[in-house]
């Protein structure tokens, strides 16, 4: 008896962590489209008008205002693409949206002196994508193939 009882409560625990890893992956999915947007119109905001941001202290990492907006532009286009296709469930998305956000966490590091609460903040949200991203092994089917 206490054998079955723990066999199914190791089912219902497995359960629950899928529940969760498979919500954390579609939280990931709008996170990252949400990121791509705001990078977009950071990129624009530093594309039109090089006194939007103002570096704070000086640091190690400097690059031309207009070069980081593009950076951001064409980073945030990728980035929400992946997002979208995380949504959609695209079996692409999932290993391409790990090292986009391992590109992102890199990235807005180096964008610090510019905005540093956001960046930081940005890092937070790239580690829990690639946690996320890298938890979630898939819905499974009844014969144990992916769902996807």
């Amino acid at each position: 008896m206490t054998s079955s009882t723990r066999s199914t409560g190791t089912a219902h625990a497995g359960r629950a962590s899928s529940a969760w890893a498979t919500g954390g992956t579609i939280f990931a999915g709008v996170l990252l489209l949400m990121e791509g947007i705001l990078n977009i119109l950071s990129g624009i905001a530093a594309i039109a008008e090089d006194d939007v941001y103002t570096r704070v202290g000086d640091y190690v990492f400097k690059f031309n205002l207009t070069a980081w907006g593009w950076i951001h532009l064409i980073l945030g286009i990728v980035v929400a693409v992946t997002g979208w296709g995380i949504l959609r469930g695209a079996a692409w998305a999932r290993g391409l949206g790990v090292g986009v956000a391992a590109l992102v966490v890199v990235l807005q590091f180096m964008w610090l002196p510019y905005q540093p609460v956001w960046a930081v903040v940005s890092i937070a949200i790239g580690l829990f994508v690639i946690w996320a991203l890298c938890t979630d092994q898939g819905r499974r089917s009844q014969d144990g193939t992916s769902a996807h």
